[in-house]
Parts: structure tokens; sequence; C-alpha cells
């Protein structure tokens, strides 16, 4: 049950969608970024949290303002986060937003002139902005995220999307099967309706991104497990296929490698070294030449070199490890 009721008044234009869980100071942060919002549009705000002990109070939202706190069970995905906040708001245009994200002044405004000065669009999102002093993966993850601007895309993360409320409910809400990779799936749905157009109109900060390697591979474990999952039900284009093979490559590779070690065999155990480092050094080429023209290239390799092992043992382990859900907050 929410802990602060929104003021009785006409239903906003925009209904913000909140899923949290951890880093309390981050959703305030997000939040505030949304106060700070530079537009005459009407807006509310739904914040569906895993933490019980939360308050409107402790995140310091004044009193008057709209905002609806949801308490959940531990137990929900971040889609039926997501679909429980969009039952518990009204408004003709939804944005889902992560909990850890400072949306630039502008954000709204630049969203919805994008989304109704052009019908053919079903969802429009900002593009990522480094943060002051970002490390060298901070600036990798950017440049990961902004490989093509001012563009139709094949999928959108979910960290900032912007839509109509009718484009969510035809679609049937996120999918709470999926404990990872739900945006990929949603944003597929939402591409047969219109198109997804990523815009530098506006940006956003990262403020959860990944600032060190290691983190990062551990995180790269948990985002992995739903990478099948996610697949079924929607299509798959041919330039997305490389992302399911390559991190294969790498244990592949490295088992080949150890075998011919075993065996003193240098031919194979050669042909397992190039197996390993063929994707990250290819990839990491494409990046620095495409929008990574300041990033060193060695901390490029290291960064494929941690990423694609993770994200095939993350694979590997969700199919091992069924799902499981309540099913709760579907939308009919």
């Amino acid at each position: 049950m929410p802990d602060h009721t929104i003021p009785d008044r006409a239903d906003p234009t925009v209904a913000f969608i909140v899923p949290h869980k951890g880093r309390t100071d981050m959703l305030a942060q997000t939040l505030r970024s949304v106060f700070e919002q530079n537009t005459a549009l009407t807006w509310q705000i739904c914040v569906a949290t895993q933490e019980p002990d939360l308050s409107l109070t402790a995140l310091g939202v004044p009193q008057d303002a709209q905002v609806r706190l949801l308490h959940a069970p531990a137990s929900l995905t971040i889609s039926e986060l997501r679909n429980l906040g969009l039952e518990q708001s009204r408004s003709e245009f939804v944005v889902f937003l992560d909990a850890d994200v400072q949306l630039s002044p502008n954000w709204l405004e630049a969203m919805y002139a994008l989304l109704t000065n052009n019908p053919d669009y079903a969802i429009v999102s900002a593009i990522q902005a480094n943060s002051q002093d970002a490390p060298v993966l901070e600036r990798i993850r950017t440049a990961l995220s902004n490989a093509k601007t001012d563009a139709e895309v094949d999928f959108l993360p979910g960290r900032n999307l912007f839509m109509r409320r009718v484009t969510v409910e035809t679609i049937g809400g996120f999918p709470p099967h999926l404990v990872t990779c739900e945006d990929y799936y949603f944003t597929d749905q939402a591409r047969r309706q219109g198109r997804l157009f990523y815009s530098s109109q506006a940006s956003y900060i990262h403020l959860g991104e990944d600032k060190a390697f290691w983190p990062m591979f551990k995180k790269e474990i948990w985002r992995g497990q739903s990478n099948f999952q996610s697949v079924r039900g929607r299509y798959i284009s041919w330039r997305e296929i490389p992302s399911f093979i390559m991190p294969l490559l790498i244990p592949a590779g490295l088992l080949i490698l150890l075998i011919g070690v075993w065996a003193g065999f240098l031919g194979l155990s050669v042909a397992g070294a190039g197996i390993v480092l063929l994707p990250p050094l290819l990839y990491s080429l494409r990046l620095k030449i495409t929008t990574g023209k300041d990033l060193p290239l060695t901390e490029l390799v290291k960064f494929y070199l941690l990423y694609f092992p993770a994200r095939a043992y993350g694979t590997i382990r969700g199919l091992f490890a069924p799902i499981t859900h309540s099913g709760s907050s579907r939308l009919a």
C-alpha cells in the first residue's frame, strides 16, 4: 500500500514509473532530477520499492509532490515492479526510469516533443552522458550505449523510456518471467507498433554505472542469466546473433588451449589462444573506430576479456536455474 497519497487532482499528462531496490541515495537523485525538469507538463511519479522501511520523507520528497511510494514484495521481478507502478498511475504518457539515473533538465520536454511530433515512433529515449571525472570503464559503457544516436534502433535499454500508455497496454506490460533482459523483450514488442528512436536532444547520467572491472564482471554474470529466455517470442536480427555467439567462444577457446597445452600440441594451443583473443580484439577495434577514439585500446580489450566470459557463464547458469515469478503484476 502507498504511504503517501497523491492529491486529488486531474490526471497528469505524464507518469514516471520507477522500480527500486537498494541504493536509496541514487533513487533520491533520480527523483530530484524529475523535480528539476524545465517543463509546463503535469506529471506524477510512482516508485515501486522493495525496501519495506523506505519513506518519502527519507527521500526528501515534499509533502505536496505528485509522488506515490508503493511497497512491493521482494519476490517480484523488475518487470512486475514496473507493471505495478503502471497499474497505480493515470496518465496519457508513461516514462519508465531506472532508480539510478539523473535526467538532464530538458529531458521531459525533449522526449515529449519527439514522440508527439512523430506519430510513427513507439518509444523515444535519450543518450547516456558521462558523470564528472568518469573512470575509463564508465566511458567505455557510455560509448557502447551511444554507438548509434539520433537514429532508429532495434532495442532500447530500460533506463529511460518515454511512450504512450496505450503502447504499454497493447503489449501487455513488461514480461514478468524475465529477471534480466526484460527491456530487450519489451522494446522488441514495442517495435512492432512503431519505431524506437535514440536521441541526443536530451541525456541522462547512469549513477549506478560500473566504475571498476571486477564488480562489472560479477554483475555481468547476473545480467546474462536471462539471455536465452529473452529470445523466446521475439524477433532476433542478424546483427544480434554475434552477441550470443561471441561470449561462448572465449570459454571454448580456453578449453582448446588447455587441451593443447596438456597434450603438447602447439598448433592446438595457438588455435585456442587465437579463439580467446580474437573476439575481444575485434570488438575493441570496432568500438574504438566508431565511438571510442579517446579510449585506450588496452582498456577496451580488458573490458571484453572480462565481459564475454561473464556473459557466457551467466547465460549457461541461467539455462540450469529456471526463473520463477509470482505473475501477480502482469497487465491484462
